[in-house]
């Protein structure tokens, strides 16, 4: 079993309660718009970090991260990128293999707003964390933790900050 922390958007802001949120989890996994890479080093410091650069990072960031990740946690097919739209509504970047070869977990950041949404067409889970940075017309900001057991996602946590 593993436990994810899960954030998009930090837009380089990166604060305590966020840290704090991870702190019982296994990985962090970052869906882009990273915006300074000092964020993935204080990410990298306290847990393992997979992450995608997002429309707004740099030459620096999207010479080190990709633009998608797809990987097995436990049994679960997940694949994280920035921009992927919703269900019914996919962006044109993922649409030809998210219909040829879904995933059972789709993340993706972008929007800045936090859904938890299943596909039953596609029988997968999209989650888009919303932000987590102060940047975006956002009021709330926003991270996700959960859970992953072999093939079942579950125990899904949200933390909600005021933008401030």
């Amino acid at each position: 079993m593993k436990q994810i922390g899960l954030l998009s958007d930090t837009h380089s802001h990166l604060d305590s309660e966020l840290l704090k949120f991870f702190t019982p989890c296994d990985e962090i996994w970052h869906a882009g718009d990273i915006g300074d890479f000092q964020v993935i080093e204080k990410l990298e410091q306290i847990k393992p970090l997979r992450a995608v650069y997002g429309n707004i990072d740099n030459h620096l960031l999207r010479a080190n991260l990709k633009k998608h990740e797809r990987f097995l946690c436990e049994e679960v097919d997940v694949w994280i990128t920035h921009i992927g739209g919703y269900p019914g509504r996919y962006d044109a970047n993922v649409k030809p293999e998210i219909y040829s070869k879904p995933p059972k977990l789709f993340i993706c950041g972008h929007s800045h707003i936090l859904k938890v949404v299943n596909d039953p067409k596609l029988k997968l889970l999209h989650i888009n964390p919303g932000a987590a940075g102060k940047n975006g017309f956002h009021e709330i900001r926003t991270a996700v933790r959960f859970k992953i057991d072999a093939r079942r996602i579950f125990d899904l946590e949200i933390l909600e900050i005021p933008r401030n």
